[in-house]
């Protein structure tokens, strides 16, 4: 690759230059800081433009490339120190769990052009899903309804409904069955 013909014009980034720099400042200056309690950052990420729904809880230290591409359901509980890298839209059903330390990144580059074209690419998670603790998520995952990534597992591809996944790359290692209610 020869980086000097690196060029993303193409590149939307969702929202005014005057917007992205208030977000960077709010952002660094409060929502990725230690202090709790979660209703302010709910309230500060749907100010900037996510959606979010209702019983959600958010833990210090989060991070959100752009909070106008993040869509979080009901009752999903997102842990310290989650880092949403969101070029592209993360879509997060109800009932979700992210552990800690927890990492989605919708972006990549083509490795196949000598330009080193930036690729950003969705990531959805489906309801009743938990992201294990330290864990990846790569650009175009999807996680199926129910299912579980466990502890430090990397998803590069679509994960199905009600399985347990781990590993690097993460497979398949059992089904998951839950007691509805």
């Amino acid at each position: 690759m020869y980086l000097d013909l690196y060029e993303n014009s193409n590149f939307k980034r969702g929202a005014s230059r005057i917007k992205e720099v208030f977000w960077l400042l709010s952002g660094d200056m409060f929502l990725a800081g230690s202090l709790p309690g979660s209703f302010w950052r709910v309230g500060l990420l749907r100010l900037f433009g996510a959606k979010i729904g209702v019983g959600v809880v958010i833990k210090p230290k989060l991070r959100v490339k752009f909070p106008w591409r993040l869509n979080i359901g009901n009752y999903c509980w997102l842990g310290e120190s989650v880092w949403i890298d969101n070029l592209a839209e993360v879509n997060l059903g109800d009932h979700i769990c992210i552990s800690q330390g927890a990492y989605f990144c919708t972006g990549s580059h083509d490795w196949g052009k000598q330009s080193f074209d930036l690729i950003v690419k969705p990531i959805n998670v489906a309801s009743h899903s938990w992201i294990g603790a330290m864990s990846r998520v790569g650009p175009g995952v999807t996680i199926g309804e129910g299912t579980v990534l466990t502890f430090g597992s990397v998803a590069t591809r679509a994960l199905a409904p009600w399985s347990i996944c781990s590993g690097n790359p993460a497979i398949e290692i059992k089904k998951r069955s839950m007691v509805k209610r």
